[in-house]
């Protein structure tokens, strides 16, 4: 009819098949979940001839079925039964044949072991970050020790063990006990007051800390991070023995050197008293060889010095023949040596007296009195001739001289003033003064009248 609406044609149906439906279910249930950790009950266990065990999984509101295949099973620590508490590792799949949904268990430890588990991987991984395991950190033990302290319980077959094989292995060594608990609550404070006290008196030199083994909770004290701490901080290098071989704890991380068993602490921490023996023997060996050769060198030196001894009486007979050789000797010496200086010194003076100017002194003193002679005759001869000529001028002149003719009573008139001899009367007025120069004396006047002639 016009107006109504043409019919919408019928879609085409994607119809599945149920084992299309199943195997595509199960590739989304494994693509969309990683392994889980579950914790639950284990109930309606089977154990079919295959090996392989079934059960269910389940807490207070919900259940679901597991399948653990032989090949895990041989790797899983625990018996699985109904009614245990687990933890479980799983993929989540579901099995297409029934079309029922499943997880494939690929591990499986009990719950609360799971936990401390948990805790020991945690602990762990912290501790190591801090550097607590670090074998730079760890000390060397002694090769001798003068005491070994064994930190354990005192009533255990442990400590036994231990006293066992440090007295096969080496019982010189006295040992050192430290009583502990090494299960419980009490067993970290424990074990950790029981470091302290070691290390603070220094008693010993290598600790054992040891225990027999046990489950994760019942070693649970080895993993306790105050161990860890006390067995670092302790001064004193630490052997941990714990357990079993299989069984690790913090403890064993932490120690110096992780020993396998308790037994096997022992051994590491005592020398063999076998190997210490031969040693000993060998060294014995050495030294007596040492002190027969020192011996026979000895003797040897001895001899030698025996041969050199002399009696006193002769070596004093000796040195006396000695000293008279070396007596003649130095008086040879002597003489010799003054019969070469004599000669010397007849040569040295012969020399001298060539060379001495004795000689010349003398005939030059004589030619000095010589001349001396002729100097004192010249000398006189021209003091005579000068003597004659001084007395002839002396005459002449004497007889020009104006004091012969004042001798003669005439007087030489001066001016007083002026000191000008005055020849004229006129020169002077009356009461002037003059100066009269006799033969004998001066005469001072004053002019009283003036005569002109």
């Amino acid at each position: 009819m016009e107006g109504e609406a043409a019919p919408r044609p019928t879609p085409l149906r994607e119809v599945y098949t149920v084992s299309r439906l199943n195997r595509e279910a199960r590739a989304l249930l494994e693509r969309g979940f990683p392994p889980v950790w579950l914790e639950g009950e284990i109930s309606n266990l089977a154990r079919p001839s295959s090996g392989h065990l079934y059960f269910c999984l389940k807490d207070a509101a919900a259940q679901v079925r597991c399948a653990l295949f032989r090949s895990q099973l041989r790797l899983i620590p625990v018996v699985p039964r109904d009614g245990m508490q687990v933890l479980v590792r799983a993929r989540v799949t579901l099995y297409e044949g029934r079309g029922e949904f499943q997880l494939i268990v690929e591990h499986l430890e009990e719950a609360g072991e799971g936990v401390l588990r948990r805790a020991f991987e945690a602990l762990k991984a912290r501790l190591a970050q801090e550097g607590l395991f670090d074998e730079a950190r760890k000390r060397a033990l002694p090769r001798l020790p003068r005491r070994i302290g064994v930190i354990t319980s005192p009533t255990g077959a442990v400590l036994h063990d231990i006293l066992t094989t440090l007295a096969r292995r080496f019982p010189a060594i006295p040992v050192l006990l430290y009583p502990v608990a090494v299960q419980g609550k009490s067993a970290a404070p424990s074990i950790v007051e029981a470091l302290r006290a070691a290390g603070r008196r220094g008693e010993c030199d290598v600790l054992i800390l040891a225990r027999g083994g046990g489950s994760l909770e019942d070693l649970w004290g080895f993993n306790e991070e105050m161990v860890a701490r006390a067995i670092v901080d302790c001064p004193i290098p630490v052997v941990s023995g714990v357990g079993h071989e299989t069984d690790f704890t913090i403890a064993d991380l932490a120690a110096d050197v992780r020993a396998p068993t308790p037994t096997a602490a022992a051994e590491i921490v005592s020398p063999d008293r076998h190997d210490w023996l031969h040693r000993f023997e060998q060294l014995e060996a050495r030294l007596c060889r040492l002190m027969q050769e020192g011996l026979r060198g000895r003797a040897q030196h001895v001899d030698w010095l025996a041969a050199r001894l002399v009696h006193p009486r002769a070596r004093l007979g000796q040195l006396g023949q000695t000293l008279e050789a070396l007596r003649h000797r130095l008086e040879h010496a002597w003489a010799k040596r003054l019969h070469v200086a004599h000669a010397a010194l007849a040569t040295l003076s012969s020399r001298l007296e060539r060379c001495s100017p004795l000689g010349r002194v003398r005939a030059h003193a004589l030619d000095c009195r010589h001349l001396e002679q002729r100097l004192r005759r010249g000398i006189d001869r021209q003091l005579a001739q000068r003597r004659d000529r001084l007395t002839h001028l002396a005459r002449a002149l004497n007889a020009l001289s104006p004091l012969a003719t004042l001798d003669r009573g005439y007087a030489i008139v001066r001016d007083a003033g002026s000191g000008a001899i005055l020849r004229d009367a006129r020169a002077l007025a009356p009461g002037s003064r003059i100066e009269a120069r006799l033969a004998q004396g001066r005469l001072r006047a004053t002019v009283d009248e003036r005569h002109e002639d």
